[in-house]
């Protein structure tokens, strides 16, 4: 494996401003020093979750070296978080993915085959750029901002309705308090930005989780099937919010039922491979 950790300030100094220190980890499989295995990969771009207040190792590298044994191109994005808004998430996630196609060649990256994946707060932060990556508040900044082409969510913050959102997330996002206004919500509201040109996404929860409630995965999946948009959804009986990869490397522990929410990472190389 090589490792490369970038800060993306250095490239583009407007993600500088205010304090604010985006960070960009590549992991190339070690295969790509044998010429004779130097065939364009797939590349998978994570968004750890942490409620847009801290950025989750536990839902970072695990998460990479998971992909990474696949044969994955991975990278793993430390984005801003509180004090910092809106739109600098969408803005930074645009940046991997300007560093990502224009470095493509010494990374062999086939850029027709980028996903992204997000976990909680950074579900929301994948799906929002999967659906508002060319809105004026990024293509300000980046005029040609590339799409992804598959979508991976892990109990994603979806909606920003009262009724199953995650508030902190969205305080932490847009700066204020909840409630939020019509305009907001429904800005924010991954599900309501759904079109007939969202990529494919897999999704997983857990029915249990009591911090952001089921009903964000199911919204999300219920406006892709609204425009035929292809999709796994896959939902657990069991286990709580923040599982990453459902076993003792990233919880303290994990009883017999919780456990059986591991399978997502199995099901989920299945699906990407038949994905991209």
């Amino acid at each position: 494996m090589r490792c490369e950790t970038i800060q993306l300030k250095d490239k583009f100094p407007v993600l500088g401003a205010d304090g604010k220190d985006p960070l960009l980890t590549v992991y190339q499989p070690e295969t790509l020093r044998d010429e004779n295995l130097r065939n364009l990969r797939p590349c998978v771009l994570i968004c750890p979750g942490g409620g847009y207040g801290h950025v989750s190792d536990r839902e970072a590298e695990p998460i990479a070296l998971h992909f990474l044994s696949e044969g994955y191109l991975v990278c793993v994005l430390t984005y801003s978080v509180a004090p910092h808004k809106f739109p600098s998430q969408l803005r930074e996630v645009a940046a991997a993915m300007e560093l990502i196609h224009e470095n493509a060649a010494s990374l062999l990256c086939d850029t027709r085959r980028i996903a992204i994946c997000g976990f909680s707060a950074g579900g929301h932060l994948a799906a929002h750029y999967t659906n508002a990556y060319d809105i004026p508040e990024v293509r300000d900044i980046f005029p040609d901002s590339k799409p992804v082409q598959a979508t991976i969510l892990s109990y994603p913050v979806i909606t920003a309705d009262s009724e199953c959102c995650h508030p902190g997330s969205f305080e932490n996002l847009i700066g204020h308090a909840y409630p939020m206004s019509r305009k907001e919500l429904d800005k924010f509201s991954c599900d309501r930005l759904v079109t007939a040109n969202t990529p494919p996404a897999f999704l997983w929860h857990t029915a249990e989780d009591g911090c952001v409630p089921v009903q964000n995965s199911l919204l999300y999946a219920q406006a892709l099937a609204h425009y035929g948009i292809p999709f796994g959804l896959h939902i657990y009986p069991a286990g709580g919010h923040g599982l990453s990869t459902v076993d003792t490397l990233t919880n303290e522990a994990i009883d017999q039922a919780t456990a059986r929410a591991h399978d997502w990472l199995r099901q989920v190389k299945t699906w990407l491979k038949d994905t991209l």
